[in-house]
């Protein structure tokens, strides 16, 4: 209840305060349409699957399907790489409760999809666990699936995935082996989805390990394709590969 409350408080805060670019700190909005346009487009070549920058074809983590949890993610779309302003407008929304950014980050996002759809009778955001979303108030991306649902006209459907185990946040996560554990069984869909072509919805990727749970989940459902459509694509580091 006291998180409940003081999440209140910071929302009708924000509401309240007025807003600067993260980019240049004119007032206005997280980031001036001078700004948007200088951020860094993740352009070709990158891999056809997870969309891992600078790749041609498809990178070979891909090729050995040992990126993602299963072989059910038809792939993986994002407009930008995550860096600069972007990536300080991406940590506000997500971890500074500054929800006002939702329809700045979401239409930059419809922007993108409405010039490269992605085949999909229906958006659905990444799901947090229930604790969090406790804790943080909402779900950064049912926001931005909500602004780019109604720019496209698809339906955004909240119910059919559900986060049943709370692991930690992936930031936090060394590599991509610790990240597949994390979010191995992470996910349930209770939902018949048979026949049904579905695009996941996220802020950002990095590994693909927690989209690559969502598509599974949804696969076994019956889902006839899965596709992931994110804001922004981290780089990935061999670090993150375990390499």
């Amino acid at each position: 209840m006291v998180s409940v409350f003081r999440n209140a408080v910071k929302s009708a805060v924000n509401l309240v305060l007025p807003t600067y670019c993260l980019g240049c700190g004119i007032q206005g909005d997280v980031l001036c349409p001078a700004c948007a346009t200088t951020l860094p487009r993740l352009e070709p070549p990158f891999c056809d699957i997870c969309s891992d920058p600078g790749i041609a074809g498809v990178c070979r983590p891909c090729r050995l399907q040992s990126r993602f949890l299963t072989a059910n993610l038809s792939g993986i779309r994002s407009p930008y790489l995550m860096e600069g302003p972007l990536r300080k407008a991406v940590h506000s929304f997500k971890y500074g409760n500054a929800r006002v950014a939702a329809d700045c980050l979401g239409n930059l996002l419809a922007d993108y999809f409405r010039d490269n759809s992605l085949p999909g009778d229906v958006l659905i955001p990444v799901p947090l666990h229930r604790s969090r979303l406790r804790q943080r108030g909402y779900n950064q991306s049912e926001l931005l699936a909500k602004v780019v649902g109604k720019a496209s006209g698809l339906p955004v459907e909240t119910g059919l995935l559900t986060r049943v185990l709370n692991a930690p946040p992936q930031a936090g996560s060394p590599d991509v082996n610790r990240r597949r554990t994390n979010t191995s069984g992470a996910f349930r869909c209770g939902t018949n989805t048979t026949g049904l072509a579905c695009i996941l919805v996220d802020d950002v990727c990095t590994t693909g390990s927690t989209l690559g749970a969502c598509a599974g989940a949804l696969a076994e459902a019956g889902a006839s394709s899965v596709w992931a459509l994110t804001l922004a694509r981290e780089k990935l580091e061999p670090r993150l590969l375990g390499a």
